[in-house]
């Protein structure tokens, strides 16, 4: 399996991945008008052989500093539990420390995104509709810290 840049030519498969891992088109929606936002900062997939397995999107936040949200993460059903999820993260959160990236928020179960460096306790003082348990932040730099202070997920999640 190999871990790659998204290309435009993908766009037809991830969808198709996206909403059999999901059962619904909601979070292929989300993707493609993330994508037509330019809010879609990194985009990866698992390819096994020539085929789209999975797919991870990072996307613009609003936030005092340079912050992206982790979300959706998607992999085909006959290749879940198999470790391509996790190897797409830990690809994204790579990329984004290259790239100079501050903070990824993710919402989500904490049990799973905890592995990764992901703490709810990081993400209290902040601001935002998905304040709460499952909203858990990963600094990749060291930041003063702050509260009481909003972030947003860009506009398309809204839809949701």
């Amino acid at each position: 399996m190999d871990i790659r840049a998204e290309r435009s030519n993908d766009e037809d498969e991830v969808a198709n991945v996206i909403r059999s891992a999901f059962g619904q088109a909601d979070e292929a929606h989300l993707v493609a008008r993330l994508r037509s936002d330019n809010d879609a900062i990194i985009s990866l997939v698992a390819v096994a052989g020539n085929v789209v397995v999975g797919h991870v999107m990072f996307s613009r936040m609003t936030a005092p500093f340079r912050a992206l949200g982790l979300s959706p993460v998607s992999v085909a059903p006959e290749y879940q539990r198999r470790g391509v999820g996790a190897a797409l993260i830990k690809a994204g959160l790579a990329l984004a420390k290259e790239q100079g990236w501050d903070v990824v928020f993710v919402l989500g179960d904490p049990a799973y995104y905890e592995r990764f460096g992901f703490r709810a306790e990081l993400a209290q003082g902040f601001i935002s509709p998905f304040a709460g348990p499952h909203l858990l932040a990963l600094f990749l730099k060291e930041l003063p810290r702050t509260t009481n202070v909003q972030i947003d997920y860009a506009p398309a999640f809204a839809a949701l």
